[in-house]
């Protein structure tokens, strides 16, 4: 392995840098969706909105307070500005969820677009090297040019190794907050319904 990787020449420096930042913010991101993960609390969710269509606000804050779930953050967030403005409220704190979910996803965009980049830019540059001594040896020495290329050959195999190997959990990643999203703007949605409906009735009465 290490010859292969003093055989590609200088490009696979930065290329060991992008896989390392790309393990670091996979292992980063991994973390952070399996403490997401234990903290759902879908029956909390349940009940929240249960006493809030019961109009009973204040206990719904209460047992929103300082959960981890972060569908109940947005729904707090909510509740507790519901006198001023429940939509902005909501959007607000949904935006904070959001940002936190896609911390990072920009360096993984990045690795994958930048990895492969690298890896044609040191095949270009080792083919150069391999014309210069073509021009220097001869046709006679055509082994020496072969030998040349097949190394240059080696960062564009590796720059997409490490492309394809982001590209994965960059998707899955991107698919988590997709699905995340989708739940906040449901939750968040119903909140909403079930205050119009109350705030209906209370002027009806």
């Amino acid at each position: 392995m290490l010859d292969y990787f003093f055989k590609g020449g200088p490009i696979m420096y930065p290329l060991f840098l992008c896989s390392v930042i790309s393990l670091t913010v996979i292992i980063e991101r991994s973390m952070f969706w399996i403490r997401e993960e234990k903290r759902k609390n879908s029956h909390l969710i349940d009940e929240i909105l249960e006493l809030a269509e019961k109009g009973d606000y204040i206990k719904a804050v209460e047992i929103a307070r300082g959960c981890g779930d972060f569908v109940a953050k947005v729904l707090f967030c909510g509740l507790v500005h519901l006198d001023f403005s429940l939509i902005s409220a909501l959007e607000m704190a949904a935006s904070q969820e959001i940002k936190r979910m896609k911390r990072h996803l920009i360096i993984l965009d990045t690795m994958i677009t930048m990895a492969p980049l690298l890896g044609i830019l040191g095949t270009v540059t080792g083919i150069i090297n391999s014309f210069d001594l073509l021009g220097a040896a001869g046709i006679e020495h055509p082994r020496a040019v072969t030998g040349g290329i097949a190394q240059a050959l080696i960062t564009t195999a590796t720059g997409l190794s490490i492309a394809i190997l982001t590209l994965i959990p960059y998707n899955y990643f991107s698919s988590k907050t997709d699905d995340a999203i989708s739940n906040i703007e449901k939750y968040g949605t119903n909140l909403e319904i079930v205050f119009e409906k109350n705030k209906a009735k209370a002027v009806s009465k």
